[in-house]
């Protein structure tokens, strides 16, 4: 089975149609968006549409239910530069959608009498908010996908994509985790300015008790960086937000 896995689009349209077009071509088995579909950029009700459009399964991010704290844009704005233009950008219909996505998702595969449990998280199992970074000690991260039950966790929040394998196995007996951190559609951190997402192939022979069987690939997709800045840099967003797309930082 081929899942594809993003988040981070950060209403970054011109970012997520080229990966939209991307996954065309793929054609993963199923897609699923761990969160942050608005802020930074200019386009949050055409990003929401499209996920709608395509009925990707979706999951709440930090920047989604923010906009709770935000009103809506009415009228004349001021001609100041704000962070928060950002979510004042997002119409009512899609902010009911926004504060209606679940905060996770878990899959269960069952796979040579063994079961393969799957958790999509936004920043971590624990808080939304949590950057779950690829150095973290072991031992913590080890504590953390056995309470939760998550032999693959996926998550985004950082914007800096890896996959990560431990084992939480003892006495002599191996027991596998796949961390996986999709990166970002929309606001790439890693120096890299294309849109990033992940396809993950799940074996018939994937087990616990082996790293062979789950495939993570990283897929970068070029899109029209300076058309996005540009928007950024004609609306009251700060003219950072479109360095920081330049400059994938």
């Amino acid at each position: 089975m081929r899942i594809a896995l993003l988040s981070d689009i950060h209403a970054n349209l011109p970012a997520f149609e080229a990966v939209l077009e991307d996954l065309e071509k793929q054609k993963p088995d199923a897609v699923y968006c761990l969160g942050d579909l608005v802020g930074y950029n200019v386009w949050p009700n055409q990003v929401i549409g499209l996920i709608r459009k395509h009925g990707i399964a979706t999951i709440a991010g930090n920047h989604d239910l923010k906009v709770s704290k935000i009103p809506p844009l009415e009228g004349d704005c001021s001609s100041q530069e704000s962070r928060e233009y950002a979510y004042k950008l997002v119409g009512e219909k899609e902010r009911n959608y926004l504060l209606t996505l679940p905060r996770h998702l878990k899959l269960e595969f069952q796979l040579n009498d063994d079961i393969l449990n799957m958790l999509l998280v936004h920043g971590s199992p624990l808080s939304i908010n949590e950057y779950l970074l690829k150095e973290l000690p072991e031992p913590y991260v080890i504590e953390m996908v056995k309470e939760f039950r998550a032999d693959i966790l996926c998550f985004g929040h950082s914007h800096k994509p890896y996959h990560r394998i431990i084992n939480s196995g003892e006495n002599g007996k191996n027991h596998y985790h796949h961390l996986i951190n999709t990166g970002s559609v929309g606001k790439p951190k890693d120096g890299d300015a294309r849109a990033c997402y992940v396809m993950l192939t799940i074996n018939q022979p994937a087990t616990v008790t082996s790293p062979d069987g789950i495939k993570v690939e990283f897929i970068r997709v070029n899109y029209d960086v300076e058309k996005a800045a540009q928007a950024v840099e004609l609306s009251l967003l700060p003219d950072a937000f479109a360095d920081n797309l330049r400059k994938a930082y």
